[in-house]
């Protein structure tokens, strides 16, 4: 079955960074499109950034410039990296499978909390 591990996050500063990791099993992760979404409190989950199978990626206006998604195909790994952080990406970060058959596209992980101070 689909699991989906993310890992990453914590509590850091303002203009501070972290990385993120989402560590893929049960799916063929090098031919599989994938995504970081954020949920933060009160409000509707978004998506951050995607990633194809061939590497072209995708960001919502709010995190370009800042944040850069990469995947390890070796590891079956997806990354987030994050950098000049603000306080309103204070979020959940779920990492989710974007393509594949059914009953493996949509998969969410269980998400990792990141908190930014200001």
């Amino acid at each position: 079955q689909v699991q989906l591990v993310e890992s990453g996050g914590g509590l850091v500063q303002a203009g501070g960074s972290l990385r993120l990791s989402c560590a893929a099993s049960g799916i063929f992760f090098s031919v599989s499109a994938m995504g970081w979404y954020r949920q933060a409190s009160e409000k509707q989950r978004e998506m951050v950034a995607t990633i194809m199978s061939g590497g072209t990626t995708n960001y919502t206006d709010s995190v370009k410039g800042r944040f850069t998604i990469s995947r390890d195909n070796a590891k079956n790994t997806v990354y987030l990296q994050m950098n000049s952080l603000k306080p309103e990406d204070t979020a959940v970060y779920y990492c989710r499978v974007l393509s594949g058959p059914k009953g493996v596209v949509g998969s969410w992980g269980q998400g990792t909390q990141v908190t930014v101070s200001s």
